[in-house]
């Protein structure tokens, strides 16, 4: 950026008028400098949208999209503008809620997903649970409110997710009611590192006779229906099972749930992201050492 000129001191008549142009040259500096950051596309303080603002604009549902978190920031700048943009263009009226485990204990993908339903369940009607790091690229894929009588539609499906294509795979992008995820009481919270809640979480729907739906007549593939922004190498998956894990979390959990998912919640932010509204939620969650032993990490 070209600087103001500062001239000699010997062309002023004195050296108040010297001082003088030193102070406007600071002032206008400060000033571009204030006026560039105001208007860069930054992360932002901001308050959430107004919520009658946007029931009058995309009808009377509203999605709650629960985000379970931990240092995925570089992810997050990229997914909170990106699903914002794409839901808006759908006219889906929505919340990006991001659930951040910021406890000491191993991350918790069903329970962040509990409680973030908690959170969320008063201010709207049906949820979608998201990764942060599948970034949905078909117009196509519809994140609307399932009609009268549809089953959860998985929209990450095995036939479209990069990466997952078991049958029975509904992890990644689930989307549901709130009466049809409060119905299964939630997911287990029995579930710390990585995978495999998803997996029982099948398990409760196929046990309470839900069908899952899937997108149909999609023209894109495995290739080119999401971007996959997860890096194996700079984000390592927490894998181990440590103690009885790999036993006790092959089992069906009837036990454990919404109903007494554990947490404390630390602090709440309201940002923006490129233009996109977001809320991140601190939580720190409990854990049963006697139940769940395996939450710890190895020492």
């Amino acid at each position: 950026m070209r600087q103001p000129t500062l001239y000699a001191a010997h062309r002023f008549t004195s050296r108040r008028t010297l001082e003088l142009v030193l102070c406007v040259s600071l002032l206008c500096t400060l000033l571009i400098a204030f006026t560039a950051f105001v208007q860069s596309p930054t992360v932002c303080p901001d308050a959430t949208p107004n919520e009658t603002d946007q029931q009058r604009t995309f009808g009377p549902h509203r999605l709650s999209v629960i985000v379970p978190f931990r240092d995925r920031f570089d992810e997050l700048l990229l997914f909170a503008p990106h699903m914002h943009k794409f839901l808006t263009e759908q006219g889906i009226g929505h919340r990006i809620l991001i659930i951040n485990q910021v406890d000491r204990f191993r991350f918790n993908r069903g329970s962040l997903i509990n409680v973030g339903f908690l959170l969320s369940e008063s201010k709207s009607d049906y949820i979608v649970m998201h990764d942060v790091d599948l970034l949905p690229l078909n117009p196509d894929l519809k994140y609307e409110y399932p009609k009268d009588g549809q089953s959860p539609v998985h929209l990450a499906a095995p036939n479209l997710h990069p990466r997952y294509h078991y049958p029975t795979f509904v992890g990644g992008i689930l989307l549901m009611t709130n009466e049809q995820f409060r119905s299964l009481n939630g997911l287990s919270n029995k579930y710390w590192g990585w995978g495999l809640e998803d997996d029982e979480f099948y398990a409760r729907m196929r046990d309470a006779g839900m069908n899952v739906t899937r997108p149909q007549g999609l023209t894109t593939g495995m290739k080119n229906t999401f971007r996959h922004v997860h890096d194996r190498a700079h984000r390592p998956r927490d894998t181990a099972r440590l103690h009885n894990q790999r036993s006790e979390t092959r089992k069906r959990d009837r036990l454990t749930g919404l109903g007494d998912v554990s947490y404390r919640l630390v602090a709440k932010h309201q940002l923006t992201m490129d233009g996109a509204p977001i809320e991140v939620y601190d939580v720190m969650l409990h854990c049963n050492l006697t139940a769940t032993p395996w939450c710890q990490k190895k020492q």
